[in-house]
């Protein structure tokens, strides 16, 4: 008789454990459905890119042009913001140019030679593994003029686009939602990415003379592919990511 009481408590006993282990990971669930895990934030320690104060003026300039090294505003001029730069995909960052100094040609030029701290550190963030430093002038290019004139055939890369100004000045332009041209005052100090597939051009402007360096992820491939190339693998990621439905239309 005592063995046949202490099996229904103990059987009570396991039921009474099952009921309220049930009852916990009932009231568990509730708890996780009222309130759901929270996503994750992405956490960027890289620097940030610079206040719309200091980045190079730009405006809309005329589809022809006689002068393609001409400041070309429009009368009156049409201002464009960073804002509407950043919206087409550019970064910009406004560095210390003055402080260090770069050998006026080498190609390569190892981005891991950089002195200057806040460049190694946009180096690092965005993966530059290799940097080239070339002066756009007649004294050190030869076959200046035209190659400048290339320079300014519109087209796109396959690959993002990242120069950083050490000497000089000169212009990009790139095309907006509307196709129009936005031109961009470069200046020493400045260094801008410009986003894979985008349509650009540029220019030195009338000095005649830009020093810059020329950063890549990988090994550099600088082939243009000259407008139209609505069919480029580059050109259709572009359109994904920054054209609304209605300018895809057309």
């Amino acid at each position: 008789d005592g063995i046949r009481t202490q099996i229904p408590n103990a059987s009570k006993n396991l039921f009474r454990h099952n009921g309220l282990l049930h009852n916990i990971m009932a009231e568990t669930e509730k708890l996780q459905s009222k309130e759901p895990t929270p996503k994750k934030m992405k956490v960027s320690e890289g620097i940030p890119e610079s206040a719309d104060s200091e980045w190079p003026d730009a405006w809309i300039m005329p589809d022809e042009v006689e002068n393609q090294k001409a400041p070309n505003k429009l009368e009156p001029n049409e201002v464009v913001t960073p804002g509407v730069l950043r919206e087409l995909g550019l970064s910009y960052w406004k560095m210390d140019a003055d402080s260090f100094t770069y050998p006026v040609k080498s190609v390569p030029w190892d981005p891991k030679d950089a002195v200057d701290p806040r460049l190694s550190k946009i180096r690092d963030d965005r993966g530059y593994s290799y940097a080239d430093i070339i002066t756009v002038h007649p004294d050190h290019l030869p076959g200046y003029e035209d190659k400048v004139k290339a320079f300014f055939e519109e087209h796109i890369h396959d690959a993002e686009e990242i120069r950083y100004i050490v000497g000089g000045s000169g212009y990009f332009d790139v095309r907006d939602l509307k196709d129009r041209w936005i031109r961009v005052h470069v200046k020493k100090g400045d260094l801008m990415t410009l986003p894979e597939g985008i349509y650009h051009r540029f220019t030195t402007d009338e000095t005649d003379m830009i020093h810059a360096m020329r950063l890549f992820i990988g090994q550099p491939v600088w082939t243009p592919f000259n407008r139209p190339c609505e069919d480029h693998p580059s050109r259709k990621k572009f359109v994904e990511e920054y054209l609304s439905p209605e300018e895809k239309k057309e």
